[in-house]
């Protein structure tokens, strides 16, 4: 049983395609696809190496192949083509035989290095090679070797081919404006549509472009210049170009990494700057705050001022203090110094008194006084 395509999955994938007008569009993937196993263990067998099918052949039209063909009939769809450096252009061309009806039978053929340099030109894989990559696409069911050039009824009949899948853009070669003439008037002709920016010319147009770039990329990963057909005067010279592109590349990280550096030096001056700017505001708010003209420190002085005033103007005795001659006598008291036998002490005023008695009512005339 094969696997559902795309559309019968209601998926459309994303594929960029080249429009009437030259602009590209662009489809939109509208939803995942299940998960599920559907890869092959074993590569698509030739066609010589199965065994000879006897049941008579009988072809089936275009409407019978649309609405499907038993299971044990399966509509052989051919394809044939160089298939050199095979790339995604040609794995999506073997995609769209496949499934141009429910139930197909995909045989591919692979034309031989003999027919290709004649009527083509010289391949860069050869023929084993092809057949070999053509054979582990996912999409192929049969391969055949050596395929003719031109597709006779012989041929047709003998591999019980149904219909020849190709675009239809006619193919000129061999000495026929198309190739492919007869097959769409005898009404088995299947068009495909190309893949837009891809195909084996491209690739080795790349190549040849680039090709100093290549030349240099195998040297590196130690092919020799006798293999790459290189001169050893070329050989140097692209030594030589390797090194100058290495000075090169670290002459470019240096100046990445000082441009990384002078940004980041930018970025932390920037934040500096900032910081600089909140401290600057904060300080000067702060030192209006204590020294301007209603900040704390005037309120100090005034306060302070005020104190000091209050601290140094004299007290007023109230008017219903005692006189001293209504005070209590004080009790006399003697210097613990002066001895019993000591003769009295001379009058406060005279210097050479050893002694002198002190009372309550001297200490606060005293205090009067001051």
């Amino acid at each position: 049983m094969e696997p559902q395509s795309s559309h019968e999955l209601g998926i459309a994938r994303k594929r960029r395609r080249e429009g009437s007008n030259g602009e590209t569009e662009e489809g939109e993937r509208l939803g995942k696809i299940p998960r599920c196993t559907v890869g092959l263990k074993n590569p698509a067998p030739f066609a010589d190496e199965l065994e000879p099918d006897n049941k008579p052949y009988e072809r089936v039209t275009m409407e019978e192949a649309k609405k499907g063909t038993p299971f044990n009939r399966p509509v052989r769809v051919y394809a044939d083509g160089i298939f050199d450096v095979f790339h995604s252009g040609h794995a999506r061309a073997l995609m769209q035989a496949k499934r141009l009806f429910p139930n197909s039978h995909l045989i591919v053929g692979v034309c031989s290095d003999e027919l290709t340099h004649k009527y083509k030109g010289f391949t860069v894989m050869n023929e084993d090679e092809r057949y070999d990559a053509i054979r582990h696409c996912r999409y192929v069911d049969e391969v055949v070797r050596n395929a003719p050039w031109t597709l006779t009824p012989e041929f047709l009949a003998k591999h019980r081919i149904d219909f020849v899948a190709h675009d239809d853009i006619p193919y000129s070669s061999a000495g026929s404006d198309d190739v492919y003439k007869h097959i769409k008037e005898a009404g088995m002709f299947a068009p495909t549509q190309r893949t837009e920016g891809i195909s084996t010319s491209d690739i080795i147009t790349r190549i040849v472009r680039d090709y100093d770039v290549y030349v240099r990329r195998n040297l590196q990963r130690g092919y020799t210049a006798k293999e790459l057909n290189v001169s050893f005067i070329n050989e140097k010279k692209y030594h030589l170009q390797e090194r100058v592109d290495k000075v090169k590349r670290k002459v470019r990280d240096v100046e990445e990494k000082s441009k990384e550096f002078v940004q980041k030096v930018e970025e932390k001056s920037i934040d500096l700057i900032q910081k600089w700017e909140e401290k600057s505001r904060e300080f000067i708010g702060n030192f209006l705050q204590m020294f301007g003209p209603e900040g704390a420190l005037k309120h100090m002085l005034k306060e302070g001022k005020g104190r000091m005033l209050q601290a140094i103007s004299p007290r007023q005795s109230p008017n219903s203090s005692p006189t001293r001659e209504e005070r209590s006598p004080s009790p006399t008291f003697r210097l613990p110094f002066f001895s019993k036998t000591s003769p009295p002490p001379s009058p406060p005023h005279h210097s050479g008194a050893r002694g002198y008695l002190i009372s309550e009512d001297d200490e606060d005339e005293d205090d009067d006084n001051n």
